[in-house]
């Protein structure tokens, strides 16, 4: 086979020396770390004054035009494919619009010693442009070509590369200390909560979008489907997070993923379901640029996020989202038609392959039969064919024996008083104090790295001081809360769940998806229609999760 050959097409080079019009654009930029130390001599003010003023002072009237201001507004230099502005300036260049820049200094072009020697010495002789940064170093490629080949230029550019790593490393540093404290650093806060006016860092509750929260959680409680909800909501004209941060709040919001109207998606409402910021816990760190060159946005595993406890008020309770978890964990696929999942969707399992029991309607009745069974082959296991009705009179009558093993109905509400939801919990417990210790595992992790930047040089005395004395009462905090974790966990006796569910006699008098997902892990179907229930809950007579056969 021939080889291709590896000739690129030369675009049509300008005889740039003897141009009689030179077509200018202006390029500025201002990064985020601009704004915030408020520097009036970086502000996208400053640099388009300075740049009209060389341009008055050395060109003269009829031999320029001004093409136009390529404004970055808050972006990084490090990376050019990240910059709208810098992109439409490569555009109007390639394509004879642009045939002179002019910018402040090479670090408002540039922040990437890569990118700045691509841009220099190879984009810009192709279509005959030139490049002036007016300020030091001085920079012109039409009165001085040799410029970006000396010493000078490729340093200079090299100490800007160098500054942004710094600065990057700097500001990653104070947003991992901030996560820690569980201080909120967000732009904007989640749906449902404000920015306190005096202190950024906290969030607070904004009323009028909390009970759309709220309501979402008890439709989805209530057995509603996520595709439902979404529909219930627009029917309704409520505005999705997004529409509400721009139109009632007036927040300058935008999602590039949104029209101009955009609408509540299935996404939106299981995102809300999911963030556990709703029960009163900062979670932060959840995703990740990859470096400060490479702006691409990457998942971080759940194990490497900040989660802080008990940071702002609730506006569900923590057994309220325990519950929607559990039901977010099972299969809640919808039937064509219908708005809300089946009573027994995804609690259902076959004892012998362990494959989903599969829900099939014949002449008015409603039987389960093995997924494997019926979807894939007649071979793979048997039929396991259970009718509805005696399911569920088979589980509520196991539910309600429970009950009688663990005290008359009485008795049962009285301990219920004096056995609050969150003593039920020892599982929770259990988890909340792993997720503690893997927060203290990534604290010694930071520690070590701040002793090693430390000896780096990369940070002074003082400020190692500052963050070990930090990561010390970090670490403090998290020990007592483990231990306290763990000591209730193993001293507490789980109770029953039930009294939380009793009708006005004291007894259950149906039952409900939100029912079973407090109180059943799964319910295993064996041939012949027998059932074994596997209850969440703790058997206060046998002393471990409690299984009902019927």
């Amino acid at each position: 086979m021939a080889r291709k050959s590896r000739a690129q097409p030369v675009p049509e080079k300008p005889d740039a020396d003897r141009a009689l019009l030179w077509r200018i654009g202006i390029y500025i930029r201002i990064s985020r770390e601009d704004a915030r130390s408020g520097g009036e001599s970086e502000s996208v003010t400053n640099q388009r004054k300075t740049n009209l003023a060389f341009i008055e002072e050395n060109f003269q009237k009829g031999t320029f035009l001004l093409a136009g201001d390529y404004v970055d507004d808050g972006r990084s230099g490090t990376t050019e494919d990240a910059r709208p502005g810098f992109q439409k300036l490569c555009e109007d260049i390639a394509s004879g619009k642009v045939n002179c820049i002019i910018c402040k200094t090479l670090s408002r072009a540039f922040r990437n010693y890569a990118d700045q020697g691509k841009f220099l010495e190879q984009f810009l002789p192709a279509y005959g442009c030139r490049f002036i940064a007016v300020s030091n170093p001085f920079v012109d490629t039409l009165s001085n070509p040799e410029c970006t080949q000396n010493m000078e230029i490729p340093i200079n550019g090299l100490m800007n590369d160098r500054y942004a790593a710094k600065t990057s490393e700097d500001v990653r540093r104070i947003f991992r200390t901030k996560r820690m404290r569980g201080e909120f650093i967000g732009a904007f806060a989640p749906y449902g909560y404000l920015k306190n006016p005096e202190n950024s860092s906290v969030l607070q509750i904004d009323p009028e979008a909390a009970e759309i929260v709220r309501n979402i959680y008890a439709l989805f409680l209530d057995g509603m489907g996520i595709s439902a909800i979404v529909r219930f909501l627009n029917d309704r004209g409520i505005p999705c997070p997004s529409l509400d941060k721009r139109e009632r709040l007036g927040a300058n919001y935008r999602n590039p993923n949104c029209g101009p109207k955009p609408l509540w998606s299935s996404s939106t409402v299981r995102n809300i379901l999911k963030n556990r910021v709703y029960c009163g816990d900062m979670v932060q760190g959840r995703f990740r640029i990859k470096s400060y060159k490479v702006h691409i946005q990457e998942k971080v595993p759940e194990r490497e996020w900040f989660v802080v406890e008990n940071t702002h008020d609730p506006i569900v309770s923590r057994e309220t989202f325990a519950k929607a978890q559990r039901l977010l964990e099972k299969d809640t696929r919808i039937a064509p038609g219908e708005d809300a999942p089946h009573l027994f969707s995804g609690f259902l399992r076959c004892a012998d392959c362990g494959k989903a029991m599969v829900r099939s309607e014949v002449k008015g009745n409603v039987y389960y039969y093995c997924g494997a069974y019926k979807r894939q082959s007649k071979q793979a296991c048997t039929k396991h064919t259970l009718r509805h009705r005696s399911l569920e009179a088979a589980v509520l009558y196991a539910i309600r024996l429970q009950l009688y093993l663990f005290a008359d109905a009485a008795e049962a509400r009285e301990k219920a008083g004096a056995l609050p939801a969150e003593k039920f919990r020892s599982r929770e417990l259990s988890a909340a104090a792993a997720r503690k210790e893997r927060e203290l595992e990534k604290l010694s992790g930071y520690l070590r790295a701040a002793y090693q930047d430390w000896k780096d040089g990369a940070i002074g005395p003082e400020e190692y001081a500052t963050l070990r004395e930090s990561y010390r009462r970090e670490e403090a905090a998290l020990t007592e809360s483990i231990r306290r974790l763990r000591a209730e966990a193993e001293s507490r006796d789980a109770g029953s769940p039930f009294p939380a569910f009793f009708d006005g006699t004291g007894t259950l008098s149906g039952l409900s998806r939100e029912i079973l997902a407090e109180l059943v892990d799964r319910i295993l179907v064996s041939e012949g229609g027998k059932i074994r229930i596997v209850f969440r809950f703790s058997d206060g007579l046998k002393g471990k999760d409690a299984g009902s056969r019927c």
